[in-house]
């Protein structure tokens, strides 16, 4: 599919879609951060059975991955389209069937994908390290006395959460561009399983409906067959990364480094408060969080050594649900947003076939 966009369409859908998905599907990525963290047993469970702290401030570190997440969402789309229409132009075709590339598309996909990811990822990395860490701030309970709606709200966007974890990195502020190896490992593979797919069933679909007589054109259907196609592209792709994605978050809530003292010290109360064995469950803790300060394989094996496989996929069917709807909604918004910003600039007589 070919539009007649302009960079600045492709950076003002790309930014649309992207603010549009973080506030949709952000809670839902909250909670994905604690069930993988070394810490979920001792922060969000009570004898065995999940506690409300899992649930409050499900909003907490939007600020920073909102702001990163507009540029490199746009550097993404932008690298994205022109690689793709780069490699399609010096990609030859079969001499014996001139309508068949030399190089298969969904190759030529995935490449352009991963370059896509390369330059996103550099953006995005210090912004994703600062929200996976203010993810895991842990607020207290409200008040029974203090207004029920107004101290949700207040809980769920609670901005003091960003505020402490920079506070970590003020020291060694490099360290914010730790992950970006996890990040990228990560990434790539899921880009380039997905988007492959995705185009190829976007094409199929189209196809079907146009043997069907039910194309119509309109931005409802761009929007619908994208949206379906990314989706299921998108859970697949996402399932199938669920233990890079774990290693990932293990590497960024590394990143910050221990507490003090102080802090441990509360944390031990905190626990025997809940007739927890403090000491035996900070040093599981410590052993399942030990990779994180490694590289990806000393988290990965450290990670199956001490959870086993089920510790690598962690939240994978609450990773691969919250894609679909992410997905769906992200490709969704971006391709109806960029044909309408087509559509006001040339008209529909000038709109590029799909």
């Amino acid at each position: 599919m070919s539009f007649n966009n302009t960079n600045t369409d492709i950076l003002i859908a790309g930014a649309s879609a992207a603010f549009t998905v973080d506030f949709l599907i952000y809670p839902l990525d909250t909670i994905k951060t604690r069930i993988q963290s070394p810490d979920y047993r001792r922060l969000y469970t009570t004898n065995g059975t999940v506690n409300r702290s899992l649930f409050r401030g499900l909003y907490q570190g939007i600020g920073s991955v909102v702001l990163a997440t507009l540029p490199s969402s746009g550097a993404f789309f932008t690298t994205y389209e022109a690689s793709k229409s780069f490699l399609h132009t010096l990609n030859p075709s079969l001499p014996s069937s001139p309508s068949t590339p030399l190089i298969p598309l969904p190759l030529l996909h995935a490449t352009a994908s991963s370059t896509a990811e390369l330059v996103s990822c550099l953006i995005l990395t210090p912004a994703e390290v600062l929200k996976q860490n203010a993810q895991m701030v842990v607020r207290d309970a409200p008040s029974p006395s203090s207004s029920s709606s107004s101290s949700t709200q207040t809980q769920a966007f609670d901005h003091t959460a960003t505020r402490q974890a920079f506070n970590k990195f003020r020291s060694n502020p490099i360290q914010l561009w730790r992950g970006y190896t996890a990040l990228v490992a990560r990434n790539l593979p899921f880009t380039a399983m997905q988007f492959p797919l995705f185009e190829f069933l976007r094409t199929e679909i189209y196809k079907f409906r146009e043997r069907s007589g039910l194309k119509s054109g309109s931005l409802l259907e761009t929007g619908l067959v994208t949206a379906g196609s990314a989706g299921s592209a998108g859970t697949l792709a996402a399932v199938v990364t669920t233990p890079v994605d774990v290693v990932k978050t293990r590497i960024m809530l590394a990143a910050a480094g221990g507490g003090g003292e102080g802090e441990r010290e509360k944390v031990i109360r905190e626990m025997q408060a809940q007739g927890k064995d403090a000491k035996a469950e900070i040093e599981k803790a410590r052993r399942a969080a030990r990779g994180g300060r490694g590289g990806g394989w000393v988290v990965g094996r450290e990670i199956l050594r001490t959870e086993g496989v089920k510790g690598l996929f962690r939240g994978g069917a609450l990773r691969g649900a919250w894609t679909a709807v992410g997905s769906g909604l992200y490709l969704g918004v971006y391709e109806s947003g960029r044909r309408y910003l087509e559509r006001r600039r040339v008209g529909d007589e000038g709109l590029a076939p799909y």
